[in-house]
């Protein structure tokens, strides 16, 4: 999903950098891919996306997830990837 949303930033956003936020909690991991570019080829809604943003979202709902797209408030496009962790796994070491 990282790799998609950056390329998408140097396809669409008329700029060369992006920041890649990674968060995580006990149960949820949250992937945040920003630009200041153009906000892209959408042509009103998120929904009205390329193949790449369906891909990304059928890749997050396979595992539980959901991805937001969209224009920012302060400029350029942004891509959120928020995804179920199992607390219980994690917590396993892998010789278990």
């Amino acid at each position: 999903m990282v790799q998609e949303a950056l390329t998408n930033v140097t396809k669409h956003a008329g700029v060369r950098v992006a920041e890649v936020r990674v968060e995580y909690t006990r149960d949820r991991l949250t992937v945040t891919v920003a630009n200041g570019g153009r906000a892209g080829p959408l042509s009103g809604s998120p929904q009205d996306s390329g193949y790449g943003v369906m891909g990304m979202r059928e890749r997050a709902r396979s595992v539980g997830g959901h991805v937001r797209v969209g224009p920012r408030t302060t400029g350029g496009f942004e891509v959120v990837a928020e995804l179920p962790l199992d607390a219980d796994q994690l917590a396993r070491s892998p010789a278990d």
